[in-house]
């Protein structure tokens, strides 16, 4: 549907002409416009008059009305008569809160000092809050973000925005927020007081963490330190009511249990036992020890109404000497000094181990109150003690040449000692012991001399040595002599054996050559035995003997004929033999000499 030129003209016409007649008509009909961001206070100009110290008119006074303009037209508010004042509406930011201060109601009471919440929908209602006994002054209840139509002239608004003005800091009028791995120790400024004997308020049920002022009042809050602590988040909490100091949780370390001692809560019930007579233990949320230990970890406690005291599961170290252990335990304890049988006095370094168990630290804090108070009012009373009544029962060289006998005998001792205090000692150690100076100096000069009579007896010993050993040197060189002619007579005698052995070897040899030979003989002669008889059976004995003398000849060239021969004829024939024979030597030397040159003139 479209609207023509036409009709917008008269309907702006329209619209003019009805500003104009309602222009001319407001005074003569009341009327009064409030915009949507508005709020309307009236004044009346006319009408009975308020009472003395009242304020706000509800039945029709005089003066200003606690019922105010909504946005829109009313009437009959004739200017002769009322008087309008339009005020913004009030506005509070996210993240902020509102404080109210009412300038009209009842009086707070002596033991509060903050006026009390009453039904009338955030202050914006200020008959219903006025009819409802609400009181003048600081109020309890806070406005939260949001848009409010508030009576500006019954009630003041606090904001971030005016706080300065107000004698206030602008993050007093901020959401409250707690940071983590904190917590926030509440502080109520209004309330009952504490009952005498006690130091903090108890927990009550309802308020939503103190965010419901009114309900924590109602149920018997009182005013001062609070039980209930506000952990990690953020809270609408009233400034004029509250006081919050944020500290960290509690930490409890590895290797450590927190025994809780509590200054608050219910009536005190021991649950030790009856074998407990040294202290009184309780389950938690009672006054006094908690039974129940800590365990590692962060707990939200209360620091300002409960006590933690840490204990070491571990194994603890405590020298008596001049070193400390990390831990500061034994700070304070210093060389045990002691006096022997002897009389004299010396000091002892010692270590002490000693172990406490998880479920036995409530017990050593409930008859202690510290790790602490047990090392300096239970253990070095005992680990000293014990030292300086042992020494007097042995010289000072005897304790130093028996320490380890010494320090079994303090570990039993000691362990059954503590074991009483619900505290386990692991073992006992003793360092070093620090002997009188003139007793060591004495001690030293006597070492030295004995150590010196044992080097000259080490020397005396040597040269008796040297002199052993050059007599067994002198010996074996006799001894070897000696066996030079032993084994020279052994060669000897073997040499006559090995002659005599040679010589019956000979013998025999020889017998058995002569042997051989004579059965050799023997067979030759049966041999030619046989064959000369052979022979002479064929050729007869004649023949036969022919035959073996050109054989004979033969064999041993026997000269038939004469090299030289001598005739009886003319001549001279023994000259003539004579020359022939030289010539025959002569050319049997030159035949030999040729034969020798022959074989070098090759």
């Amino acid at each position: 549907m479209f609207t023509t030129p036409a009709v917008l003209i008269a309907l702006i016409s329209g619209l003019v002409g009805l500003s104009l007649l309602l222009l001319f008509l407001k005074p003569l009909v009341g009327l009064v416009i409030i915009s949507e961001k508005e709020v309307g206070v009236v004044v009346k100009k006319f009408g009975p008059r308020l009472a003395a110290g009242q304020l706000i008119a509800l039945k029709g006074e005089a003066g200003y009305q606690a019922d105010t303009l909504a946005p829109g037209w009313h009437f009959f508010y004739f200017p002769w008569q009322y008087s309008v004042r339009r005020v913004p509406v009030t506005v509070i930011p996210q993240g902020q809160i509102g404080l109210i201060v009412a300038a009209a109601g009842g009086t707070i009471p002596p033991e509060r000092i903050l006026g009390k919440v009453v039904p009338c929908d955030n202050y914006q209602d200020a008959r219903k809050f006025l009819m409802n006994g609400g009181e003048k002054g600081r109020q309890l209840e806070v406005l939260t973000a949001g848009t409010y139509r508030i009576n500006r002239v019954l009630f003041t608004v606090i904001t971030a925005q005016n706080a300065d003005s107000h004698e206030m800091a602008p993050s007093q009028l901020h959401v409250y927020s707690i940071t983590p791995d904190k917590v926030g120790i509440v502080t109520t400024l209004d309330g009952r007081s504490i009952d005498d004997g006690e130091i903090a308020g108890a927990i009550v049920d309802g308020h939503n963490n103190f965010q419901n002022a009114q309900t924590f009042l109602n149920n018997d809050g009182r005013r001062g330190l609070q039980e209930q602590v506000l952990l990690s988040g953020s809270w609408n909490l009233n400034p004029w009511f509250v006081s919050v100091e944020q500290v960290p949780m509690t930490e409890i370390p590895i290797g450590h249990v927190g025994i809780v001692i509590a200054y608050v809560g219910k009536a005190h019930k021991d649950v030790s036992g009856e074998g407990f007579k040294h202290g009184n233990l309780v389950e938690p949320g009672h006054k006094g020890v908690w039974v129940t230990p800590l365990y590692p970890g962060k707990h939200p406690l209360n620091t300002r109404i409960l006590k933690v005291e840490l204990v070491p599961t571990t194994n603890i170290v405590l020298n008596w000497a001049t070193r400390t252990e990390s831990h500061k335990y034994d700070a304070h304890l210093s060389p045990i000094t002691v006096r022997s049988k002897d009389g004299f006095a010396f000091n002892l370094d010692v270590a002490q181990i000693i172990h406490i168990g998880a479920t036995d630290a409530p017990k050593v804090i409930s008859r202690v109150g510290s790790v602490q108070n047990l090392v300096d009012h239970v253990l070095q009373p005992i680990v000293g003690n014990y030292f300086r009544n042992s020494a007097q029962e042995y010289t000072v060289l005897d304790f130093l040449s028996a320490r380890s006998e010494r320090q079994q005998e303090a570990t039993g001792h000691i362990r059954k000692a503590i074991s009483a205090y619900d505290v386990q000692a692991l073992d006992t150690l003793i360092g070093d012991i620090t002997p009188p100076e003139q007793l060591m100096l004495t001690q030293t000069d006597r070492k030295i001399a004995e150590e010196q009579r044992k080097t000259y007896e080490i020397q005396q010993m040597a040269q008796s040595q040297r002199q052993e050993l050059v007599r067994a040197t002198s010996m074996a060189d006799i001894q070897q002599e000696m066996v030079k002619s032993e084994q020279g007579v052994q060669i000897a005698e073997l040499k006559a054996k090995a002659a005599v052995k040679e010589a019956h070897g000979d013998a025999e040899a020889t017998k058995l050559k002569a042997m051989g030979e004579a059965q050799a003989i023997q067979a030759t002669g049966q041999a030619k035995a046989k064959a000369y008889r052979a022979g002479v059976e064929a050729l007869g004995m004649q023949g036969y003997t022919a035959v073996q003398l050109m054989q004979i000849v033969g064999e041993r060239q026997v000269r038939v004929v004469p090299d030289v021969s001598v005739s009886s004829g003319a001549g001279n024939g023994m000259v003539d033999g004579l020359m022939g024979l030289l010539l025959r030597n002569e050319m049997k030397e030159n035949g030999a000499a040729a034969i020798t040159r022959t074989p070098s003139s090759k």
